[in-house]
């Protein structure tokens, strides 16, 4: 972890290595009953044209990946878990999966250029992250993008990160907000959400 804090999501699995895999079984649980599990995917396809590039930061499973190749889009994932990027390259072969540390993102150093069109950063990865970590995670992402590439996140308000906190962090990092909403699918942000869903250019 290169004397790093860690974050949430090693302190999780730390404590209960058995975490990770419950946490696939659930997804894969709920794609099994039917249940809608990429409405981030489909905001993020609406926003691009066909074959766009796309980096799913802390992909998980792959279920927001998966969903972007199968619609034609050129998808890297990139996740600290090797337990999660084992299962997203099982059910979701086409993309490049990496096991990866988004403080440490250089996929360039890896063979991988960094002109993206879209960075999705949904699940609540933000605030996964360790606290120390944000505003350089942001300002790679920001690193990635292509000229005109926009970078999508996700989380809720009770997860330990302020919403006026990580917009400043992102504003510090280099990426400019176009568009607050509350929801994947759409609905306005207001003073009362519990969830926000931002949207950023590079500046």
């Amino acid at each position: 972890m290169s004397g790093r804090n860690p974050s949430q999501w090693e302190e999780l699995t730390a404590a209960d290595p058995a975490h990770s895999t419950w946490y696939v079984e659930r997804f894969r649980t709920m794609a099994a009953e039917g249940k809608d599990i990429v409405g981030e995917a489909r905001l993020v396809d609406a926003m691009l044209d066909r074959g766009g590039r796309v980096l799913d930061a802390g992909c998980g499973p792959g279920r927001t990946g998966g969903y972007l190749h199968r619609a034609g889009h050129t998808v890297v994932g990139v996740d600290l878990d090797p337990v999660l990027i084992a299962a997203a390259e099982h059910d979701y072969p086409g993309p490049t999966w990496i096991v990866g540390d988004l403080a440490e993102l250089d996929l360039p150093s890896r063979g991988i250029a960094a002109d993206f069109d879209a960075i999705v950063c949904a699940g609540n990865v933000m605030t996964f992250l360790a606290p120390s970590t944000r505003e350089t995670v942001l300002a790679r992402f920001a690193r990635h993008l292509a000229p005109t590439g926009r970078v999508i996140t996700g989380f809720s308000a009770d997860r330990g990160y302020e919403f006026p906190h990580f917009l400043a962090d992102a504003e510090n990092a280099g990426l400019t907000l176009d568009l607050r909403l509350s929801t994947w699918d759409l609905r306005p942000f207001t003073n009362d959400s519990d969830y926000l869903v931002a949207v950023f250019s590079r500046r």
